[in-house]
């Protein structure tokens, strides 16, 4: 019983609920750690594509199993998300009373602390890999030049279409909370909390002072195993953990770094920086023969290189800066992954219709 009501303190609901400006801001954080991470990856790979190509095709698992250790360890140790312990935030468990609370170093109860993880870590990573699959299907119809013909088609074309209306609500469900939060209408500024059965408060000075002995009391509890079984427990158990520490502390203090990449490599400063460095237009390829004579190019601008007739559908290739028609570029560029002209690497990713007032 004395051990049980070691982890019981005082605090009051209203006294300790965070601002909405607390909790927008630690999931700013993570929100942050992801692209610039991610941005770090991509410019080793370019360097070293046989060393650091693995990181970058399975950038996506691996950062989702460094950050279930990372918020599984701060769950269990401080009853928070990184971020949120970042903060000096702690997730209180709904079912207990006002008057009596868990101190922050006892841990979330293992319901809790599995719905946390699951809505921390997997939900994230189920959204990356739906917004990647929208992306490609969206990529993949844009680029057919064959309309719809199996159920297949026809029922992604409608998971197209119905996508960014489900997208809308599932923002708007959590703006709607938001919203609720600020009015002071309810305790959660995040429904996922609700489902979790936590909500945010503030670490009191008890769960500091609790934080900052818990070592100490952990290493004079600490018992040698017994048997072979329990040895290997204990030493996945501290490998994990220590695991789980490390990538926390490279965290904490690299936090500010990665949020630096990730405004430095966002849309908007990119614009800026474009616009700042805008060099003037490249010249053609020089090795190109560009007299009359020329068995690569037409004579006349209107007339597509590919099948010698007046182009249908003007398309430029932006790899090369080449206009033919549509089906002729799309069939070659499919084929062949270069440009007809320059021969130069390219994919049908890079391929621009272009529209003009006439048509």
């Amino acid at each position: 019983m004395a051990e049980h009501g070691a982890h019981i303190t005082t605090a009051s609901v209203v006294d300790d609920q965070p601002s909405i400006f607390e909790v927008v801001a630690q999931e700013s954080l993570m929100t942050a750690v992801r692209p610039a991470l991610q941005h770090v990856v991509k410019v080793l790979a370019e360097s070293n594509p046989a060393h650091y190509g693995f990181f970058w095709r399975w950038f996506d698992e691996i950062f989702t199993l460094l950050d279930l250790l990372l918020q599984q360890h701060y769950l269990s140790k401080t009853s928070a998300s990184f971020s949120e312990n970042f903060y000096g935030l702690k997730r209180i468990v709904m079912e207990d009373t006002h008057k009596l609370q868990r101190l922050a170093s006892s841990g979330l109860p293992k319901q809790q602390l599995w719905k946390s993880i699951m809505f921390l870590v997997l939900l994230p990573y189920l959204k990356v890999k739906l917004e990647k699959l929208v992306s490609s299907l969206r990529e993949e119809d844009e680029y057919s030049i064959h309309p719809p013909s199996s159920r297949w088609k026809q029922f992604y074309r409608a998971f197209l279409a119905a996508y960014p209306f489900v997208n809308m609500a599932w923002e708007g469900w959590f703006f709607v909370q938001q919203l609720r939060y600020i009015l002071g209408k309810a305790q959660h500024h995040s429904p996922l909390l609700r489902l979790a059965g936590v909500r945010l408060g503030r670490l009191t000075v008890q769960d500091i002072q609790a934080l900052e002995h818990r070592p100490a009391e952990v290493s004079m509890m600490q018992q040698p195993a017994k048997s072979v079984g329990e040895k290997i427990k204990s030493a996945l158990k501290k490998a994990v953990g220590g695991a789980a520490l490390s990538v926390s502390t490279g965290l904490s203090v690299g936090v500010f770094f990665l949020q630096f990449l990730e405004w430095w490599y966002s849309s908007e400063n990119q614009e800026t920086v474009k616009s700042l460095t805008a060099l003037p237009t490249p010249p053609p390829p020089v090795h190109l023969d560009y007299n009359s004579d020329s068995p690569l190019l037409p004579k006349m601008k209107t007339v597509c290189p590919l099948c010698r007739k007046t182009r249908v559908n003007d398309t430029v290739l932006a790899t090369s800066g080449y206009v033919f028609c549509y089906r002729c570029v799309f069939n070659y560029v499919r084929s062949h992954q270069a440009c007809p002209i320059t021969g130069y690497p390219t994919e049908v990713q890079h391929l621009i219709k272009l529209y003009s007032p006439e048509n």
